[in-house]
């Protein structure tokens, strides 16, 4: 199981905030690049990035500090946030990224995901954001009642590379991760599954790797920023 340390981006620096509020930010370090740094030399092979105020108006709004990110690192990275067209999504893979993460136009556009899969194998995944079990859209800012289970299944034949499935709750409370809900999802769907949201502790990692829905990552910030959970320590966990 990959352990993804977090980078999400508001107005250029390296914050994390709590249950997705905007508000509700904590800025951790003013240089993304030198952060993502840290990670690497800890011995991270993923990046998550994402661009929360870009999330948040529909297109790319921290494009600097992503791409200072990718140049000051040599593993790959992954990114959400704004990304809804396809003409965002390749100028996202041609300078560098990995992988570039479809959160609201999984919902809404559908047809965009299927054919993004299609022009970039591999480098396609799908961020489901769910709130009590239903997706929540546009930087969690908009409910809807589609249910987080349903959408993932939808994806089944696309070819999409991972769904990332974060908890809406859980996210940056330092309360540990919804492990029933992400293996129940892991378990509907044969696409790998990243789980995402309260994170904090090796225990949480442990028991998310031992779940037996056999889950291919998970992501934590909050608690790498706060020393909860020591990135060296956890990464050899995962390994062993």
């Amino acid at each position: 199981m990959i352990l993804y340390p977090a980078i999400d981006l508001k107005n250029g620096q390296a914050v994390r905030l709590l249950r997705g509020e905007m508000e509700a930010a904590t800025v951790f370090n003013d240089d993304p690049a030198a952060q993502a740094t840290e990670f690497v030399e800890a011995g991270c092979e993923w990046l998550h990035l994402v661009d929360l105020n870009g999330a948040f108006e529909g297109e790319p709004v921290n494009a600097a500090p992503v791409e200072a990110i990718l140049a000051a690192t040599n593993v790959p990275a992954q990114l959400g946030g704004g990304i809804r067209d396809m003409a965002t999504i390749e100028r996202w893979l041609s300078k560098g990224l990995a992988r570039v993460i479809l959160g609201t136009v999984a919902v809404e556009n559908p047809a965009l995901v299927r054919d993004a899969a299609r022009a970039f194998p591999g480098q396609v995944a799908v961020g489901i954001d769910a709130r009590n079990g239903l997706v929540a859209t546009k930087g969690w800012a908009e409910e809807t009642d589609v249910d987080a289970t349903d959408l993932a299944k939808s994806f089944e034949d696309a070819g999409v590379a991972a769904i990332i499935y974060t908890d809406i709750n859980r996210d940056g409370a330092m309360q540990g991760p919804n492990i029933e809900a992400t293996a129940a999802l892991a378990r509907a769907v044969s696409i790998p599954v990243i789980a995402s949201g309260g994170v904090s502790s090796l225990d949480d990692l442990i028991a998310l790797r031992d779940c037996g829905a056999g889950l291919n990552g998970a992501i934590s910030g909050r608690a790498l920023y706060d020393g909860a959970l020591d990135l060296k320590a956890a990464l050899a966990a995962l390994k062993g």
